[in-house]
Parts: structure tokens; sequence; C-alpha cells
């Protein structure tokens, strides 16, 4: 006897302790906790289960796994499924944990009294101080073995057997037996594969031994060709390898071989069944009722039973047994047969696998070049196409590139006809403000020479009190890549300074990032000429208008009012003469008409031109004139002085009080309030002007296209000295004019004093 044995353990979730889950529900019997975590509800009897749980469910969990016996009825043990295949199975079903005992006896020496009474006694010395819970038998001789000597050796153990075949047990009754057994008859089914995959087979060789293991399907065999009376039967049963392999060669050509000896570990003969079926395959096709026992060894191949349906059936009787079914209430269960054959001997004896039954298992298959090279296809062909999608996409890409390229250059084309067909000079340049492009007429304006004014060197076509101006603008461009606009003189090839109004917007590359500026510059120096000629034009018809109004205003005053004041004097003294007294009423009438009239024409004059303003400054001029104007118009006009020099150039001092009498009058005519604000400020080297309102005001704009003469006179006045002039107002919001004009202070002269002194005379009379 060559016995083994094995000890292994499963441990199942429930070997966690019971009284965690116990502590987790400790609420359940009446506890209650308290805010400084105490028992205040029924504390001694939460303490009495407490101790009951730990004293009773910890060892029962932890101190009690199941022992069960795997019993396989060979010492081969590459006949039977692996035991990791069942312990996996079983730990996924039962919820305890198990100590296995695994143990390997030679099913064909059991008739022999000797080898059975040693097996025996080994399991009776091994287990009888153990009680098992479990016997799996595996193959029939376990199981017979395992139910004759279960009271003796397993403590009446119930036991479950696998890998039986049905015909085995039939009207076999036992207690505390179950299991799974082959439904169908194997030795039938391989018998018609057999007939199947050979259909002019004429004999049937039968090789086996005498054992009694093997003379039982010796017999099935027997009554399963007795049906096919048109077969002959060659019994080669117990022969030597030599005498067997003599009459092998003997058998006729169209022979079939049924196979039935399985190896034992405890035997290990010369010429073993391995050996014997590697032989007898290689002359004539073999097949065996125990398949898994000579496929891959030279046989085709044979009926078996599906492990995997026979594993989970018998898993689940086990799962039951454990859990305190009796073994022989639960029905025994049945798995289906299955054809396993060997892909090479298929080959060999020219066998297609079309003919094989449904759901036949092929073993030992020489992959196809597919299953072979499989992931290297796979690799390879995704390789090629993705080879395949790059070079396409680059074709298209390239397709892309030229028609882009032609667009491009049909773009650039435009560009440049346009750039060099227009009046103006076009240019573009770099991220640092270097010239990268200058169009034909730009080339043509600096010079002959294609790089002038390119890179750096158009710094030298820029008149020298320019240039700095145009660099820092230039710098701020770079800096807020915005557009600008910017006038400068540039010198021509022949050394002319011309003026030129440039414009530049920046230019940005395909991924949006910042490129350079690309500008155009024309040529203004006419249009120059022409503004300053009209401006020019303006200021001399304004002095003329002045020279003009000052002649009158002379005039008026030396002429006209010295004459109404002679007049007014006669009719006085005409009036003292002895007369009627209606005649003296009616000159008196006269005289004072007369001296209404002076009044007025002196008024008049001092508008058209104040004396004033020659000889007391532009402050007493304004003040004089703010007076008059408020009782000519009966009005308040407030009037506010602040650090305004006496002496202010004429020209200056003219402009602002021409500015104040028009912006009074058109206060009066538009505002429609009678109060009236007049500030004269000097601030640094300017004096600031302002006349305000607190009136209906007016759209600032509508008014300048509207371009009224009252407020083109300011303004021009105002441009011809260099200032600058503005007017704030809005519907409802009064009005504000703003004058601001630079001062250049001129130096007093005693002829300034002594007409002083002659101007207050005139402004007296």
């Amino acid at each position: 006897m060559k016995a083994e044995q094995r000890h292994t353990r499963l441990f199942a979730p429930s070997d966690l302790p019971g009284w965690v889950v116990f502590m987790k529900s400790i609420h359940i019997s009446g506890c209650v906790r308290t805010r400084d975590h105490g028992f205040a509800r029924h504390p001694f009897w939460c303490c009495a289960v407490l101790l009951i749980a730990l004293t009773t469910s910890l060892p029962a969990q932890q101190s009690s796994p199941k022992h069960v016996l795997l019993l396989y009825g060979f010492t081969e043990h590459s006949v039977f499924d692996s035991l990791d295949s069942m312990k996996s199975a079983l730990r996924s079903k039962v919820q305890w944990p198990v100590d296995f005992d695994v143990e390997y006896i030679e099913g064909r020496r059991l008739h022999e009294e000797s080898y059975e009474n040693a097996v025996v006694e080994n399991f009776r010395s091994a287990y009888s101080k153990q009680k098992l819970d479990l016997v799996i038998a595996f193959s029939y001789p376990a199981l017979d073995f395992a139910v004759r000597h279960r009271d003796e050796l397993f403590s009446s153990a119930p036991i479950v057997f696998v890998e039986v075949a049905s015909a085995r047990i039939a009207g076999k009754k036992w207690t505390g037996v179950t299991g799974v057994v082959i439904n169908s008859d194997i030795v039938h089914e391989t018998v018609d594969l057999a007939l199947r995959l050979h259909p002019g087979t004429t004999t049937i060789a039968i090789v086996t031994n005498t054992s009694a293991f093997e003379k039982v399907w010796l017999e099935a065999i027997h009554q399963e060709l007795a049906r096919h009376q048109q077969l002959a039967v060659v019994d080669l049963v117990g022969l030597a390898p030599g005498e067997l392999f003599e009459k092998v060669d003997r058998l006729p050509a169209r022979t079939v071989v049924l196979f039935q000896e399985a190896p034992q570990e405890a035997q290990q003969p010369a010429i073993g069944p391995y050996e014997v079926v590697a032989f007898v395959g290689q002359r004539r096709p073999s097949y065996s009722v125990w398949p898994v026992a000579c496929v891959g060894h030279g046989c085709i191949g044979g009926v078996g039973w599906d492990n995997t349906e026979q594993t989970a059936l018998a898993t689940d009787l086990v799962r039951r047994v454990l859990s305190g079914e009796r073994a022989e209430n639960i029905p025994i269960a049945g798995t289906k047969t299955q054809v396993m054959v060997d892909w090479r001997q298929l080959r060999r004896w020219h066998i297609a696998e079309s003919a094989l039954p449904p759901g036949s298992i092929v073993v030992d298959r020489e992959p196809t070049f597919w299953e072979r090279d499989r992931n290297y296809i796979i690799a390879g062909s995704i390789l090629i196409v993705l080879q395949s999608l790059l070079i396409v996409g680059l074709l298209m890409q390239r397709t892309r590139k030229r028609k882009a390229e032609a667009v491009l250059r049909e773009s650039e084309e435009r560009f440049r006809v346009m750039a060099d067909t227009t009046p103006s000079i076009v240019w573009m340049s770099d991220t640092k403000g270097n010239l990268i492009y200058l169009n034909d007429r730009g080339k043509g304006f600096t010079g002959r020479d294609a790089d002038a004014g390119l890179g750096e060197t158009w710094r030298a076509y820029v008149h020298v009190d320019d240039l700095p101006k145009v660099l820092e603008l230039n710098a701020r461009a770079l800096v807020d890549r915005r557009v600008f606009s910017r006038e400068y003189r540039l010198r021509r090839k022949d050394g002319v300074y011309r003026w030129m109004f440039d414009v530049a917007s920046p230019r940005v590359n395909g991924d949006g990032s910042f490129a350079g500026f690309i500008g155009s510059a024309i040529d203004i120096t006419d249009q120059k000429l022409a503004q300053e000629a009209l401006e020019n034009v303006s200021g001399r018809l304004i002095e003329a208008q002045e020279r003009e109004r000052t002649r009158i205003a002379r005039d008026l005053h030396d002429d006209i009012c010295q004459r109404l004041a002679l007049l007014s004097m006669e009719l006085e003294q005409a009036n003292r003469k002895d007369s009627p007294p209606s005649t003296k009423k009616r000159l008196e009438e006269i005289r004072q008409h007369c001296a209404d009239i002076a009044s007025d024409v002196q008024s008049l004059s001092h508008q058209l031109h104040s004396s004033k303003l020659d000889y007391l400054g532009i402050a007493a001029a304004i003040r004089g004139f703010c007076k008059e104007f408020a009782k000519q118009h009966e009005v308040s006009v407030d009037f506010r002085e602040g650090n305004v020099p006496t002496h202010v150039p004429k020209d200056v001092s003219l402009c602002l009080f021409r500015v104040a009498q028009e912006a009074l009058h058109n206060a009066v005519k538009y505002s429609g309030v009678w109060r009236f604000v007049v500030e004269l400020q000097a601030t640094g080297d300017a004096v600031q002007l302002t006349v305000s309102d607190a009136g209906a005001g007016f759209d600032v704009e509508s008014a300048k296209s509207e371009r009224g003469l009252g407020l083109v006179s300011m303004q021009e006045r105002v441009h011809l000295v260099h200032g600058w002039f503005q007017i704030e107002s809005a519907p409802g919001a009064g009005t504000k004019v703003i004058a601001s004009v630079p001062m250049r202070m001129a130096e007093p002269s005693s002829a300034g004093a002594e007409s002083d002194a002659a101007g207050d005379a005139m402004g007296v009379a």
C-alpha cells in the first residue's frame, strides 16, 4: 500500500468574532448610552448578555471547523481534477472554516485482502481519534471502500461521491450517501463515437487487464458490443506487453481499439499503461471509456463527464450536507457527458473536426496561424492601419499644404500688387520694431537701394526733431500692441523732408501670437501747408476784423460820441435862455435822448474795441464788459479773477476778451436764466477763461455738426493763439465754455504807463 495524506484548511468570512457583531447591535437588548458614555438602563442585564456573548459566541465561531476527508480511488493524481478547483469552489459556497484531509488509495488492488487490510489499519490509526464531518469519494473504488468501512473508520460520516457512472450504483441504496453520477452510459457513447468517426470498422479490439476494476468495464463493453453483430470482437486482456504488441500488429486493417487501463503510482513497470496506449495508438485508432487517462498519450479520445458542471454540483451537495441536511434526503445529482478528443490523433487518422458531435472538447490543438500569432497579427495590422492612416493623413496634409501654399502665394501676390500700387507707403515690422518689408513706393521714396529703410536704418530718414517722439511711441505700441497713429517728417531721396501721417495695426501669427505691426503712411505735407495757409488767412481775416472794429470804435468814440456830447451841451445852453416852459421841457427831453444815444454809442465802441484791454489789461477789460453787459441786458454776471497779470500779450488778451463776449451773448440768448459766472484764472504758463450757467444746456455734438458761427469763431480764435477750447453741456444740465491759452509775459514800459492814464481818461469820457 502507498497512501498519501495532506491537511489543509479553508477560512470563511464567519471566522470574524461574533461578539463584534453583537457589540454593533447591543442596543437591541435594551441598553441605552447616556451623555457620559455609561450604561444607564438595565446595567445588570447588559453585562450578563455581554458575558454570554463572549463565552459562547467566540469559541463557537473560532474553534469548530468542519473536517472533510477527500478520498481518491487511484494513486495517479493526473486522472483527477485538481484539488485546488474543489477548494476554490467550496471557499465560495461554505460558510465555515474547513480542514481537509486528502488520501489516495489504489482501487485496482482493493480485491487483494492484504492490501485492503493494510489500508484499513492505516486509516484506523489516522482517523480513530478524529471525528469527520464528511467524506468526499472520487470514483467508484473510493466510494465502495468508504461505504464498506465507514462505521469502523469514519465515524459514520456522510459521504458525497463524484466521478461515478450511474450504471455502477444502479439498484444500490446507502444511508448517508449522495453524490453526482454520470447519467448516460459512457460505454455506449464511446462505442458510438468510435463507429461514427470510423464508419468502415469491422473489428473491435479490447485492451485491458484482469483487475476487478477493469473487469467491470470489460463486461459493460461486451454487453454493448453484443448489439453490433456485424463487428468481430478481439479480447486482448491481461497480456504481457510483448505478447500484446505482437497481437496488435496482427489486427485487421479496419480495427478500432477500446483501451481501458489506468496507471498507478504503486507499480512502475518498464512498460506501463501510457507506453502501451502509445504503442497501440500508433498502429490502430484507439478510444477509451475514461478519456482523461489516455488522451494525450496516444488514443483519439472517448466520452467522459463535464468537470465544471460536476464540481459545481458536488460543491452544492457538500454545502447542504455540512449545513445539516441528511445525505440520504438529498437527491443524487446527474451531470451530462462530454466528448474529449486529441487534435493530434484526429490529424493522424485524417478525421475532420466537423465529424465530431456538437460540444466536443478538442485538446492539444495545434494553434492556427491566427491563434499562434494573433497578437503579432493584431499589432501588425494595427501598425499597418496606423501607417496607412498616417500616410493618407500626410498625403492629405501635403495636398492641403499645397493648396494653402497656392492660396498663400496668390494672397501674397495680391497683397504685393495692392501694396505696390497703393499711393501710400506700406510697411511691416517685427516684434522688436525693425522694418522687414517696404513696398515699392516706400523704396522709391527713400532711394534706389532695395534695403533702404529696412531694419533699423529707417531711423536715419526721420527728422532729428521728430525721432525721439517716434521712438517713444514705437516702444509704447510694442507693449500695448494696439492700433496707433503718428505724424513725423520723413526725408525723401532728394533730401527734402515731407510730413507723413502713419497708421499701424498689430499683426498676429497663425497661433495667435504677436508678430509685429503693419502700417501705411501717406504724405500730408500739402494738406499741412493748406491748413497753415487757411489758418493764416483766418488769422489775417480776424486781424483785419479787429482793425476794422478798432477803427469803427475809434471813430464812434472820437467823432460821433464827441459830436453827440457837443450837441447835448448846446441843447443844455439853449435851455437856459428865456423860453416858454413847454419849449424848455422839450429841449430837456431832446438833450436826454442825445445823452442816451451817446452812452449807447460809447458802449458799442467798447464792445467793438475796449480801450481798457490795451491800457488796463485783460482782467479789467472783461470786468468792465461784464458790468456794462449786465446793465444793458438786466442780468447778473459774477466775475471772478485769480492771479492774472496785468501785462498779457495782445493777441492772448484779445482772444479771451472776444470769447467772453461771444459766450455771454450766447448764454443770454439760449440759456433762459439771468445769472452767469465768468472766471479768469492764471494756471502756470496759461490763462484759462470759464463762462458757465445753470440754464437749459444743449447737445454738444449736434452743435458741432451744425457748426454755428459763434462756436466756429471762438474755436478759431483760440487755435490761432495755440490754445485749447472745450464746451461742456447737456440738455437740462447747463453749459460751461472753457478756453485755455498759453501766456507769454510782456515787459511793461513807460509808454504803457502813459497809455494807462490816457485809457483811464477815455474810459471816463
